[in-house]
């Protein structure tokens, strides 16, 4: 099975604790408040939102056990409880044990995640399946919520994930779950995951670009909103999530319209404290270059036509049920700080275009514009 993740997909915000108490299930309100220590399985827990989501139980006191092959940083997490096994087709380790509550960060396919949730379901109180925004059929549509349509497959017994099926069969797999424990799953469909330890760097190109200097190439225009999620604050969102039962399914990403690409670039700047310039470049130029949406230029979708709603989901749900943000100012200068002393501050940057395109996209541009003025 080829797995591979699809290419598109801060501050405190929302309603207080109070506002969306009455609606959790009594039992397990007074065990939060009480702050009872729960048994949580992690299926995974050794990735990018796993790590931090564990640090995160282990911060409020719960006792954490985690089930994955030991080939993603084995020696993670020594002093914890491992159960080694796969996935697809051995789960034994799981058998004739008990938690609390599972979260799933690791179920990509829906005939696996059947077949975990289906064992555990006499064996957890609540199953969190951590999925995607992904599984909306289109962007298209401002102000997105829970409820909108779902991406299909017209084969589901389709297992390769590609590009094409990632968002359906994230979809497929939320179904499963609730098919398996109906009543007991939180479903969380968070957008990008950004923040200290993401590899994809499809966030921390921006920080580390500007920190570079000089003259940066900028998409579109500076008030095209976007929206992300620092892993930080998803991580302890998910673990609230199990102290307080919250069921259903959310959008966990930034509000809509709290943030755009020109806050990004600019807070981007102050946190390397150099002097970046930003030249920002239409969308219909950089399409005439070849310059592609999202993996060219990161994080970045023109709002129009199939992305007229990309920026502007609802997390509204979320943020009623305690999801918050740390300020866009320390997700920017964390990741930055990450990559300079994990990554040594001068690797390839996995995502967004390199320096010498970058120039030559600004010499076309300056051209153009040149060319303008002089036909005035």
């Amino acid at each position: 099975m080829t797995i591979s993740r699809r290419r598109f997909v801060g501050t405190s915000f929302g309603a207080s604790l109070l506002a969306w108490m009455p609606s959790l299930w009594p039992a397990f309100a007074a065990g939060a408040a009480s702050g009872r220590k729960l048994r949580i399985l992690f299926l995974g827990g050794t990735g990018f939102l796993g790590p931090h989501t564990v640090r995160a139980a282990l911060e409020c006191g719960h006792e954490l056990t985690l089930f994955n092959r030991g080939k993603t940083a084995p020696d993670m997490f020594a002093d914890l409880e491992h159960l080694r096994g796969d996935r697809d087709g051995d789960l034994g380790a799981l058998a004739g044990k008990r938690w609390d509550a599972v979260i799933d960060t690791s179920g990509y396919v829906p005939r696996i995640v059947t077949d975990s949730a289906s064992l555990l379901a006499d064996a957890v109180g609540q199953y969190v399946f951590i999925s995607t925004i992904s599984v909306y059929a289109s962007s298209a549509e401002p102000g997105m919520d829970e409820s909108a349509p779902l991406a299909t497959l017209a084969d589901k017994t389709v297992e390769e994930i590609t590009g094409e099926t990632y968002g359906p069969l994230k979809a497929l797999s939320e179904q499963a779950a609730e098919r398996a424990m109906p009543g007991r799953v939180t479903v969380i469909r968070p957008g990008l995951i950004v923040g200290p330890g993401d590899e994809t760097d499809r966030f921390t190109y921006w920080p580390v670009r500007v920190a570079r200097g000089g003259e940066v190439l900028a998409p579109g225009k500076p008030d095209t909103p976007v929206q992300f999620i620092d892993v930080r604050d998803l991580g302890a969102w998910i673990v609230h999530c199990l102290e307080a039962r919250v069921l259903g399914r959310y959008n966990a990403l930034s509000p809509a319209g709290e943030h755009s690409m020109g806050e990004l670039l600019e807070t981007c700047r102050d946190a390397s404290g150099n002097e970046a310039r930003f030249t920002w470049v239409p969308a219909d130029f950089l399409a005439a270059q070849g310059i592609a949406p999202w993996s060219d230029m990161p994080m970045w979708l023109p709002p129009a036509g199939d992305y007229a709603g990309s920026g502007l989901m609802s997390a509204a749900k979320a943020v009623a049920a305690g999801l918050r943000f740390r300020p866009l100012e320390s997700t920017a200068a964390d990741t930055l700080a990450w990559w300079r002393n994990e990554r040594g501050g001068e690797a390839e940057l996995r995502a967004g275009i390199d320096a010498k395109r970058e120039q030559a996209v600004l010499a076309a541009w300056h051209a153009h514009e040149k060319a303008g003025d002089s036909a005035k």
